[in-house]
């Protein structure tokens, strides 16, 4: 399989590492000093950018009809833009906040959990994701993805950043270190705690699970995701 990689940062570097182990070729590795050469020559696209680049980055591959996975985050008010064009492009097209295949069966994890504890008052949820200084935005896509599976599966209604209030899901976020990403949803009462909590100790899973769901996507058409790709839309 022929990969173009739209990125070549820290990740970009990984699926490229991981992509050569399981015997793809790598046709572009696009960053801010070279051009879309070569991209119509791929099979599918690999999306870690930044957020002031992927649209551009996304846009092309479906001008170019190339199936495109894209991990970036921080872009999705244009989200809605994206899916029209795919559409209209007749593309392939899948965006997720984590590719790793632990934290797609912890989204899972995450509303089940949400939908048993909406039944108990007494219990308030919070979250924290820990990530490396380098990281630009706050809170994650992660972490804004556990907020929506909770705020879907109960009685929550938005999350914040700030001291939360009534049916708000407060997010702590914190940056040290080089720490790849560390996810937790809490569950306090005044008599005890439920924890779940998600650990990446390196950045092989995001890119991993990233090559996975490039696989997948060659030959098909249409807007997709995780569940898709891990087959867990039957539950």
């Amino acid at each position: 399989m022929k990969i173009a990689l739209l990125g070549y940062g820290k990740m970009g570097k990984t699926i490229e590492r991981i992509a050569l182990e399981r015997g793809h070729e790598i046709v572009l590795k696009k960053d801010e000093f070279n051009t879309y050469e070569g991209l119509s020559n791929a099979d599918v696209a690999i999306d870690f950018s930044i957020p002031a680049v992927a649209v551009e980055n996304i846009s092309n591959c479906f001008y170019n009809h190339v199936p495109v996975i894209s991990g970036t985050t921080g872009w999705l008010d244009r989200y809605n833009e994206m899916l029209a064009l795919c559409t209209e492009k007749n593309g392939a097209f899948i965006s997720s906040s984590n590719f790793s295949l632990g934290v797609n069966l912890f989204f899972e994890l995450n509303e089940y959990l949400a939908k048993m504890m909406s039944k108990f008052d007494s219990y308030k949820v919070e979250m924290e994701e820990i990530h490396h200084t380098q990281k630009l935005d706050a809170p994650s896509g992660t972490a804004i993805s556990l907020a929506k599976g909770v705020i879907e599966n109960s009685n929550y209604t938005n999350w914040t950043l700030d001291e939360a209030k009534e049916n708000q899901v407060h997010i702590e976020a914190v940056r040290t270190g080089d720490v790849p990403g560390t996810h937790t949803v809490s569950y306090h009462s005044g008599i005890d705690s439920i924890e779940i909590k998600h650990t990446a100790h390196n950045r092989d899973g995001f890119a991993l699970g990233a090559v996975i769901a490039a696989e997948w996507i060659v030959g098909k058409q249409g807007v997709f995701t995780m569940k898709d790709v891990l087959e867990l839309n039957s539950k």
